[in-house]
């Protein structure tokens, strides 16, 4: 996803409305452009991140009386990082909000160090904030088939409802997380000969390979025939109606629709899409290492979440359908 002149400027002006002395913009300027281009991080992670770190450097505002310098960062001593997280845990921040806060002053601070701007061990010694154990919510294969078929009557034009059916296809299809989907450029859909695979790049740039049904490089040529907008190999596949690479809120906004279209539950997101393409699979067999591969994640932890979804399918099957699990009827 290499950024644009344009792309590359704002993010480099990015850390000008820090509250901060002008070395520590430029540095959160320069750290978002590497978050976008070359760690390849999804654009709403980097907005909620640069939340964030604006929020930390509000607080050193206030916490030292003057707006922080690189050499204040390098400075911070323990307790300094404790009351900047005790701040947020009074103002009523939740310990997910918390753990991301400080993965992204963490992220910023090593890229400070690699580039010998500041250098800070303290942060190092802090523990993240015990989250409970998080059980993806996906759809059941009704809904998720229902929603990848109805999302096109929705929109105002055809080419953007068979845009949209094209995408949610490669959510549910291949396991992608929507900012890899509005993130491919047309060379990257092999149309055209024995080709069944499609190579994804995703997060910390790490690449993989998933299979290509035949539905979804239909559902792709039928969406690039209507579309008004030419383009070639290294263009973007998705474009909004003014031809630019698409933003991924249009797409969850079209999730929005289909859930009262369809009366689909509220966790009924486009990353549910992907919870969905894990669950079924491993519903239906599939190796936990696979799906691992699949998704593209570095941990089996993470996929080992799924595992929680399926079992839970299972006792709801069981107790609706074995004679000793249901209530028995009053006499």
């Amino acid at each position: 996803m290499a950024g644009s002149a344009e792309t590359l400027t704002r993010d480099a002006e990015a850390g000008a409305g820090f509250q901060a002395a002008p070395d520590v913009q430029a540095a959160v300027g320069q750290w978002l452009a590497w978050l976008r281009d070359e760690r390849r991080v999804a654009d709403n992670t980097i907005e909620a991140y640069g939340r964030d770190v604006r929020q930390f450097l509000r607080f050193l505002n206030r916490h030292h009386g003057e707006a922080p310098r690189l050499k204040t960062l390098a400075d911070l001593g323990r307790g300094d990082f404790r009351a900047w997280m005790a701040s947020r845990q009074s103002e009523g921040v939740e310990a997910r909000s918390q753990a991301r806060s400080l993965s992204a002053i963490r992220s910023l601070f090593r890229f400070l160090a690699k580039r010998e701007l500041a250098a800070n061990g303290s942060l190092a010694t802090l523990r993240t904030p015990k989250l409970p154990r998080a059980v993806p919510k996906p759809l059941n294969v009704g809904e998720a088939l229902e929603a990848v078929e109805a999302v096109a009557e929705l929109a105002d034009e055809d080419w953007i409802g068979k845009r949209d059916a094209a995408i949610l296809l490669l959510l549910y299809g291949c396991g992608l997380r929507i900012g890899e989907a509005i993130g491919l450029n047309r060379r990257d859909i092999p149309l055209s000969g024995e080709a069944a695979t499609l190579t994804v790049t995703g997060k910390g740039n790490k690449t993989r390979v998933v299979p290509l049904l035949p539905q979804i490089r239909e559902a792709v040529r039928d969406y690039l025939a209507d579309c008004p907008w030419g383009g070639t190999g290294g263009d973007p596949l998705f474009v909004g109606a003014k031809g630019k690479r698409l933003n991924a809120r249009l797409i969850q906004k079209a999730m929005q629709h289909l859930r009262l279209a369809l009366g689909l539950p509220e966790t009924a997101t486009p990353h549910a899409l992907r919870h969905s393409f894990a669950t079924h699979l491993l519903g239906a067999g599939a190796d936990l290492r696979a799906i691992q591969e699949l998704l593209g994640h570095s941990s089996l932890s993470t996929t080992q979440r799924y595992t929680d979804v399926d079992a839970q399918h299972l006792l709801s099957v069981y107790g609706a359908a074995h004679p000793r699990a249901r209530p028995r009827a009053r006499r």
